[in-house]
């Protein structure tokens, strides 16, 4: 009788013994994601400051209304969101391009593949601040190594503090330059998975270059481009760090994930500042958040057809 307690108990404590190992995960992840999403959506409708003793009140939809249909405020947040999905297509579509075209260069058997892999890669491992940092040196006005070599010529750089699409153009570079590391190390594990005897079979058919990579390369990639489209597109809808360290809190620039910050934390920048309001913020977040969403559900419906179609 004690044997077969002891034996359901010793079943249901291994039934147990998966969930008890995912509870301590499982606790990180409502204390650090879930926790602040809950609280975030709570902020969005108050009149959260973030002062410490400032009274909190709640007022419902108004920052919602506020951000999207009130005065000239809201078109200026339009523009804003406008501007991000801009800034989306360019990152996303070039970056793309560009991680793929140098991931079928560095794949071939070409001396020194290793450096120039590791000198494409450098900018991923520097981090925002320092990537931000440097092009902004690089770019400087007046004393700006772009500027001396313009100086030679008779001509003076503006750059990033030039007209505002010229400056936005520039953080888009940047961001593909910083990035694209990531996305060409994607490929090329993708690349490096397709078996050579394939390629030889094609050759020996008579398929040039365009058709192995029509009929070979592009649909064995399939997994590689489906992460890249989705990472890629993800991941330039959030950026931000780059639009404060190149070219800070300026009109005709800001994308919406600048703008949660600097309503959120009061940035300011000559004649233009931003008070602190976070429930504000927390609002124009919740927008970026189902932007993000909707886009993302979207990308993914569309890859998983293509790897029905291929796969």
């Amino acid at each position: 009788m004690d044997t077969n307690l002891f034996g359901s108990g010793g079943s249901r404590l291994r039934k147990a013994t998966p969930l008890l190992l995912l509870l301590p995960g499982f606790l990180l992840y409502v204390i650090i994601a879930l926790g602040p999403s809950i609280a975030t959506t709570y902020y969005s409708f108050t009149d959260a400051t973030g002062i410490r003793g400032a009274t909190i009140n709640w007022i419902g939809l108004d920052n919602y209304r506020e951000f999207l249909f009130r005065g000239v405020a809201s078109r200026d947040n339009i523009d804003a969101l406008q501007r991000t999905l801009v800034f989306m297509v360019f990152v996303t579509f070039i970056q793309f391009t560009f991680g793929l075209i140098v991931a079928l260069v560095l794949n071939q058997n070409l001396k020194g593949r290793t450096f120039f892999r590791t000198l494409f890669f450098l900018p991923v491992i520097l981090g925002v601040a320092i990537q931000g940092l440097m092009w902004k040196l690089f770019l400087l006005p007046g004393n700006g190594p772009v500027a001396q070599l313009l100086a030679l010529f008779g001509g003076q750089s503006e750059f990033l503090g030039g007209q505002p699409n010229a400056a936005f153009a520039w953080v888009i570079a940047v961001q593909i330059w910083a990035n694209m590391g990531v996305t060409m190390v994607i490929f090329l594990a993708g690349l490096q998975t397709i078996p050579s005897e394939l390629y030889e079979a094609g050759r020996i058919d008579g398929a040039g270059r365009w058709q192995l990579f029509k009929n070979v390369t592009w649909p064995l990639l399939t997994p590689s481009i489906n992460t890249n489209f989705l990472l890629n597109i993800i991941g330039s809808l959030q950026a931000w760090q780059l639009f404060l360290v190149l070219i800070g809190y300026r009109p005709g620039t800001q994308v919406l994930g600048y703008l949660v910050f600097a309503q959120g934390f009061g940035q300011a920048s000559g004649s233009v500042s931003s008070s602190f309001r976070q429930g504000f913020a927390a609002a124009a977040s919740i927008v970026l958040f189902f932007l993000v969403l909707i886009i993302g559900f979207t990308a993914q419906y569309i890859v998983n057809r293509r790897e029905q179609r291929y796969l």
